[in-house]
């Protein structure tokens, strides 16, 4: 497969046609950004490691059942994916009190949660990604209630695979991003992607950080936490 026309290129990604109209490459770029934007930066190295991470866990997810639009690794920025119509919901599945949800409750940072949670999003730059409920969801025609319905169910899976997955490499999967799509059949699958981008992952051991939060709240060492859990990522993977 190789590139055609530029479709799309987001905070993280550049996405471009091929000659298949099903299919897509996707392109991971450095360039790094946090607060809906508002602060811009680079993580040298951060668009190999997402790009291979992601893949893998995808790999990962489709061998446990979980539909996803993977298809191919094509290099270490470039895969190819299955074109999909992007749901406009960030999906968000927390375990542990961090980061918004702290902040928005008053919550303590590292509260265990008796069981997962999940909180939508509405994906749009403009209005800055508010919360949503299912019922607004429903009601603006994001997505309707069976598909809402699949969504949840797949979140949900997703997180069990990756919990025990985080947990054999000595780390602990606190919360995560997630977005689906629907193909041509109307089939939702597991989209974008799964990163240190999009989770967070704490040292079990340790607490310490090896996300983004290192880049969104100046903790220093970016480059070098992004490094430390590819490592555990590519010393565990093979054993899931």
């Amino acid at each position: 497969m190789t590139k055609k026309e530029q479709l799309y290129e987001g905070k993280a990604k550049k996405v471009f046609a091929t000659e298949d109209p099903s299919l897509l490459i996707v392109s991971y770029k450095d360039d790094a950004t946090a607060f809906n934007g508002l602060k811009k930066g680079t993580i040298e190295g951060k668009g190999v490691i997402n790009n291979r991470m992601s893949n893998a866990l995808m790999r990962l997810l489709e061998k446990k059942g979980i539909p996803t639009h993977y298809v191919k690794e094509l290099s270490d920025r470039d895969t190819l994916v299955k074109k999909v119509s992007i749901v406009p919901l960030e999906v968000i599945v927390r375990n542990i009190a961090a980061g918004s949800f702290s902040k928005r409750y008053g919550v303590e940072e590292g509260l265990q949660f008796s069981s997962p949670t999940i909180e939508f999003s509405y994906k749009n730059d403009a209005l800055g990604d508010p919360l949503i409920n299912e019922y607004h969801t429903v009601a603006i025609g994001l997505a309707d209630a069976s598909e809402i319905y699949t969504i949840k169910k797949l979140a949900f899976a997703v997180n069990e695979q990756l919990k025990a997955f985080w947990a054999s490499c000595g780390v602990t999967l606190v919360d995560f991003k997630l977005e689906f799509g629907k193909l041509a059949d109307g089939s939702i699958v597991l989209a974008d992607e799964i990163s240190p981008d999009t989770c967070r992952l704490w040292d079990s051991a340790t607490g310490e950080k090896l996300d983004k939060d290192r880049f969104r709240r100046d903790l220093g060492g970016v480059e070098d936490a992004y490094r430390e859990i590819m490592k555990r990522l590519e010393e565990h993977i093979s054993e899931a």
